[in-house]
């Protein structure tokens, strides 16, 4: 490897900046065994830290992380939704909902976090309404020659057909993340491939053969690989946060067509490469108080913008509005 120099993007912040615990207790990623809260929400890795601190802030969302044991009990009464099989990310958590609906018996999962818009707007059964914003960006090795490469979108683009296929006389290893990502799908869009089939120079393992989990930098580990990574996420992990694991490893985010994802540990609104992130609920039930509070309106749990932007997101002037309505 052509070893140059360490450096990150991300500046730590102190605790009292942040007005929350820092490293040292316990990291809360799951409600407490034991503590049930009215909305339900699973599905995104994305968002699955910032809800987490809405949950517990609000006190409405008991929001389950996108890893961890293979079931999660969502609800207080024993044997109703106590093996409910986990979702990994967007798509994962919006196919449970989906079939949470079907099961007209009980409501074991309310809501799905998302980092996509709907893949299938065939019908209005689900919505969507955005809380934050976020950036993505590609990821590379901190000891790599790429951190000093200039990259543009059309470079990143032209890496992810498989056309360009050594930088800086570096191999490039395109990644994606696992199936079920919305960063995924997202990525792929603007990367203009298909999130499905995409080429095959791009593989969502690691060189190990180990499956690609979004934001986590432990899949980079060859000089060559990419992978895209979310800037808010990338900020939280380096803040400190007792709930937030420090996945970044050697991952260092790359500034594209010039502009850097991170100002002054903020994400930069101004980066070419960003998109909303939501919480998707069936439509049928956007009346019930409980998902108003959790979701609906500039004043829900979800638009707390001293949580939003402690975990790295920026705020939105229209927080708590739907952003579209599809069925997955």
């Amino acid at each position: 490897m052509n070893v140059k120099s360490v450096k990150r993007v991300g500046v730590v912040l102190g605790a009292a900046a942040l007005g929350v615990t820092v490293l040292g207790a316990p990291a809360q990623a799951d409600p407490a065994a034991g503590v049930f809260r009215p909305v339900v929400a699973v599905g995104s890795d994305t968002t699955q830290y910032v809800m987490n601190g809405i949950g517990n802030a609000g006190g409405t969302i008991a929001s389950y992380d996108a890893i961890g044991s293979s079931t999660i009990d969502t609800r207080a009464a024993a044997g109703v939704c106590d093996a409910v099989a986990r979702p990994n990310g967007s798509s994962a958590g919006i196919n449970a909902l989906n079939a949470d609906i079907a099961d007209t018996a009980v409501n074991c999962i309310d809501a799905a976090r998302s980092s996509r818009l709907p893949n299938n707007t065939s019908t209005t059964d689900l919505s969507w309404y955005r809380f934050a914003l976020d950036a993505v960006t590609g990821s590379v090795r901190n000891d790599s020659a790429l951190t000093f490469h200039a990259f543009t979108k059309a470079e990143l683009q032209s890496i992810y057909k498989c056309e360009t296929t050594v930088v800086d006389g570096v191999a490039v290893f395109p990644l994606l993340p696992q199936a079920g990502s919305g960063t995924r799908t997202y990525w792929a869009g603007e990367m203009g491939i298909s999130a499905t089939t995409p080429p095959s120079c791009v593989k969502d393992v690691d060189v190990d053969g180990v499956a690609v989990q979004e934001h986590d930098g432990g899949a980079l580990k060859r000089e060559g690989d990419i992978m895209p990574y979310s800037v808010a996420q990338y900020i939280a992990q380096g803040n400190g946060l007792a709930d937030v694991p420090d996945r970044r490893e050697a991952a260092q985010l790359v500034d594209v067509d010039g502009v850097a994802p991170v100002v002054s540990n903020t994400l930069n609104t101004a980066f070419p490469i960003k998109r909303e992130v939501y919480n998707v609920i069936e439509t049928a039930r956007a009346g019930e108080a409980d998902l108003i509070k959790a979701f609906i309106g500039s004043t829900s749990d979800s638009c707390n913008s001293s949580v939003i932007t402690t975990y790295g997101f920026g705020t939105l002037s229209n927080c708590g509005t739907r952003a579209a309505q599809g069925e997955s």
